[in-house]
């Protein structure tokens, strides 16, 4: 079951590159290929660069919104002190034992006056991202809500 072949012939346009005429690249392809390379390389390591600072930022201001929820649930519980005081809670940046870098600030006071026992509660956490430049931006995160004394 020998099968013959034919042999192909090629016509001389396409016989040529396989003549030998051809030596390999020129060095200004070698170039081009290489600025190109260097090109998609930057850009490559410019967006690895923005998602890495996008995430350090998200990841710091997703700890500053636990560390506020968490303040929050910590003020919402203790008894109230007294209503005749304008502001009967007040904690001033205080920095976080758990999360160094984080200052936390937090201030109740009555809603309305004369007192009827509702007060605001307001948590602000500061922290800071690194900007453009590498400069310290100083960021807060404020959180309120209300609390009802339960014996009025």
């Amino acid at each position: 079951m020998l099968v013959k072949m034919k042999k192909l012939r090629l016509t001389s346009k396409a016989r040529r590159p396989f003549r030998g005429s051809s030596r390999g690249f020129t060095l200004i392809e070698v170039v081009i290929a290489i600025a190109l390379m260097g090109i998609i390389a930057v850009a490559i390591l410019t967006a690895l660069s923005a998602a890495t600072m996008a995430l350090i930022i998200t990841d710091r201001r997703a700890t500053a919104e636990s560390l506020a929820r968490t303040q929050m649930e910590y003020v919402k519980r203790i008894p109230p002190y007294d209503f005749d005081e304008p502001q009967w809670y007040e904690q001033n940046d205080v920095e976080s034992p758990d999360h160094p870098g984080y200052f936390v600030s937090v201030s109740a006071e009555p809603l309305h006056n004369p007192d009827d026992g509702i007060q605001k509660i307001t948590v602000t956490v500061t922290y800071n991202v690194v900007g453009a430049e590498n400069k310290l931006i100083e960021k807060q995160f404020t959180l309120e809500d209300y609390k009802r004394n339960p014996e009025t």
